[in-house]
């Protein structure tokens, strides 16, 4: 942009090569550190150095300090979950790296009079970028052209009327065009741009809070805090304790306690599940642009659809024109309303079938999602006006029985009228005539119908929400089978909704199918939803559907959708395919039900240790299991069953409340088994006068083994084949331990006598009874 005499005129060639290279010399570009994940040694060090890992070093060293190995094995945990860590994602990295390409944001940009599509970061300071329908501002900047450009800001200022822009006028990065078309000079670039930030934060791979991540860390404060009031008085009651001979067995015990409480996987399993579920649904061409919303998934129980690129391809082809005029110009004025620069889906079918005109241009406004309707003035034949039928003329026409008749078979029908005054602003002309219907056919998606009855059969409810007439979505929601209506009468005409929040919700619980729904409408109805405490999904593929799929507690854009779309959305589906998500979901509700019964066994550990820890310090006892022991035990009935059950399926819908439920189950189940092992302690010493420590820890493995492996059957229930099959495996390398010598005594320290495993089975059993019944009451109550 030059200034003459105080005015800016446009340079329409642009920035010349010498300049971009100079720009991008000085740094002044639109590059913002970018990435989908952290990087590798991001990676590394937040695997490998965690309060826990350096806990458990620490104690690995003060068991190699008395000499048994065998119980420093525990260490090998921190390895494994370091390593697990460490590989998973880093192969989750490279997968959502090469698949956020796809979703990359990009801007059209004029340099030496050539127009081109680049990389957002790639635009430079005083770059002149071109705008159209459905673009997100990349950077802030000053217009100099437009042809009816209207922007939406409310992602910056809150306000959801559109904002008529003209040349001099600011454009700050971030806001959304809504309709029309321009260009602006790019004057604040890179960090300084809100798009650029807006869009780096909604595709990063990132764990923010969460129900299920704080719950998780809660616990994990909690542990910690009680592992500093016990660790010490442990050490303390250890070295008093006549059970042990030295300062060697006195540090092993305390260690052993210590250990026990520690949940080494529980952090690992959950972020790896986060991981394992992205990963997964990237397979299936879904961007999941934040973690979180796999956890949001497993508890969606709303799903709001727009019927354009959802229910239907969204491509529509030109069907017939029908009109009783017998003048000859409709042609013409629809070829050249093809040709508004405002390019969209209707344009498109209409330029395929009215290729040219010889009538000139002269202004016009632009179609808007709002408005619904287009116009374009010309030099001799007056203004013309395509529109919905209901909005270019809202008292009803000549032709308004026809349109509706039309799209209650599930076609879209616009009104062609003409006037001899053009638009005045962005109101209607005065004196329009009605002169034709255009009637054009969009084509239902094959997979729409088994993907509804999906979710009508997983309990989520359907709200389709559109912006065509209601009669055209109403018959479209019944074709492909939308629970809720019956004929296409029965949708809604949005123009008759409530304002009122609570008004407007006690309608969305009642009707399934709306039509004429405004953009801000749709955020309305997603508040309005939300409001009522459902958890509420809403797809769409428009920019119309933008701020709606903000305010949704899950976004879900289309890939061949608006950039502005795709950059608030937190799910991507790159192929567009809405078949798509119900694997979604689904994988949602797996990853989430698995995470909490993963969760349920590690807080029994941690519980059944803490007891045994109790118990010891008010009885002077040594404690009743040597870390080698817990490793053994913590391996077969949390580490190995947990990240396989992690991986099963489970269509559970997850709902609030994860913490608190745990706890119902796990706390009393680790109180039973803990109690079971110290009564398994006293019974062997008191049958077995001559057994000593060593024999009240034989018996106390068998204890906690038998009533670990029965809460994992517990919580693996339903008992399909390969949970029998998992639950088998791990009861048979238990059997195996406990009965070659070679294993039992010289590796795992203990020493089996039959009347030492008849004592543990018996107390066992005794002890899976009462998890029995504490876990169906707890799994009753949450039901």
């Amino acid at each position: 942009m030059a200034e003459v005499a105080g005015v800016r005129v446009e340079r329409a060639v642009g920035l010349s090569s010498a300049e971009v290279a100079e720009r991008v010399a000085d740094g002044r570009t639109n590059a913002v550190r970018s990435r989908t994940s952290r990087s590798a040694g991001q990676i590394v060090r937040a695997n490998v150095i965690t309060p826990f890992n350096g806990l458990l070093t620490a104690l690995f060293l003060v068991i190699l300090a008395t000499g048994r190995w065998q119980n420093g094995l525990f260490g090998l945990v921190v390895v494994a979950n370091t390593a697990i860590g460490v590989i998973q994602e880093l192969r989750a990295k490279r997968t959502l790296d090469r698949l956020a390409v796809l979703n990359a944001p990009h801007a059209r940009v004029t340099r030496d009079g050539v127009t081109s599509e680049i990389e957002v970061g790639d635009v430079v300071a005083d770059d002149l970028i071109s705008l159209r329908t459905g673009d997100q501002v990349v950077a802030d900047g000053v217009v100099t052209a437009a042809d009816g450009l209207e922007v939406d800001e409310s992602l910056l200022t809150g306000e959801s009327d559109p904002v008529h822009k003209t040349v001099g006028d600011d454009v700050r990065s971030g806001s959304i065009v809504v309709a029309g078309s321009g260009r602006f000079q790019a004057t604040a670039v890179g960090a300084d741009a809100y798009a650029t930030r807006l869009t780096a934060e909604a595709r990063r791979f990132t764990v923010v809070r969460s129900e299920l991540v704080a719950g998780t860390n809660r616990l994990l404060r909690w542990i910690s805090l009680m592992m500093l009031v016990v660790g010490p008085l442990l050490l303390w009651s250890q070295l008093r304790s006549p059970d042990t001979d030295d300062w060697r067995e006195a540090l092993t015990g305390a260690v052993a306690a210590l250990v026990g409480m520690v949940p080494e996987g529980l952090v690992l399993l959950t972020s790896l599940a986060f991981m394992v579920a992205a990963v997964t649904l990237a397979r299936k061409h879904t961007l999941v642009q934040e973690l979180p919303a796999v956890e949001v998934l497993a508890r969606v129980d709303v799903v709001c659809l727009d019927k354009t690129g959802t229910l239907t391809h969204g491509d529509i082809v030109f069907d017939q024109l029908i009109t009783d005029d017998p003048r000859d110009d409709l042609r013409e004025a629809l070829a050249l309303l093809a040709t508004a620069p405002d390019a969209n889906a209707t344009s498109a079918a209409l330029a395929e079938e009215f290729a040219s005109t010889t009538w000139r241009r002269t202004g016009g406004v632009p179609f808007s999602s709002s408005r619904k309707w287009s116009s374009v003035d010309t030099d001799d034949h007056g203004t013309w006006v395509l529109g919905a039928p209901e909005m270019v003329f809202p008292g009803g026409g000549a032709l308004s029985g026809r349109a509706a008749a039309i799209a209650a078979q599930g076609r879209r029908v616009l009104v062609l009228a003409s006037a001899h005054s053009p638009a005045a602003g962005t109101s209607l002309p005065t004196g329009l005539e009605e002169r034709a219907l255009v009637v054009l056919a969009e084509r239902i998606r094959d997979d729409a119908t088994d993907t509804l009855r999906y979710f009508a059969e997983q309990g989520v409810t359907l709200r389709v929400i559109s912006g065509d007439n209601p009669r055209t979505v109403g018959a479209v929601a019944v074709e492909v089978g939308v629970p809720g209506i019956a004929a296409a009468g029965e949708a809604v005409d949005a123009r008759t909704l409530p304002d009122d929040p609570d008004a407007l919700a006690d309608v969305l619980e009642e009707s399934a199918v709306y039509g004429r729904v405004t953009p801000q409408q749709k955020r309305a109805m997603v508040g309005a939803l939300q409001r009522r405490g459902h958890v509420v999904a809403m797809t769409g593929d428009g920019v119309n559907d933008a701020m709606a799929l903000k305010d949704a507690d899950i976004g879900v854009a289309m890939g061949n959708g608006a950039a502005a779309t795709r950059a608030v959305a937190q799910l991507v589906l790159l192929d567009s395919r809405f078949a798509h998500l119900p694997d979604v979901v689904a994988e949602g509700r797996r990853v989430i039900a698995n995470i909490e019964r993963a969760a349920n066994l590690f807080v029994v550990k941690n519980v059944y240790s803490l007891v045994l820890a109790l118990v010891v310090l008010a009885s002077g006892i040594a404690y009743p299991l040597a870390p080698i022991q817990l490793t053994v035990i913590s391996t077969l009935t949390i580490g190995i069953p947990g990240f396989v059950l992690a991986l099963g399926p489970n269509r559970r819908r997850y709902v609030p409340g994860f913490l608190g439920r745990v706890l119902r189950l796990a706390v009393p189940t680790g109180v039973v088994i803990g109690l079971a092992a110290f009564g398994g302690d006293l019974a062997i010493r008191a049958l077995d006068t001559g057994g000593g420590r060593v024999a009240g820890q034989t018996v106390a493995t068998v204890v906690v083994l038998v009533a670990s492996l029965w809460t994992l059957s517990l919580l693996a229930r339903p008992l399909t084949g390969w949970k029998v099959a998992l639950l088998a495996g791990l009861a048979t390398t238990a059997a195996v331990i406990l009965t070659v010598p070679v294993l039992a005594t010289d590796v795992f320290l203990l020493e089996v006598t039959p009347q030492r495993l008849l004592v543990g089975l018996t107390v066992g059993a005794v002890a899976a009874g009462s998890v029995e019944l504490v876990g169906r009451s707890a799994l009753v109550r949450d039901a």
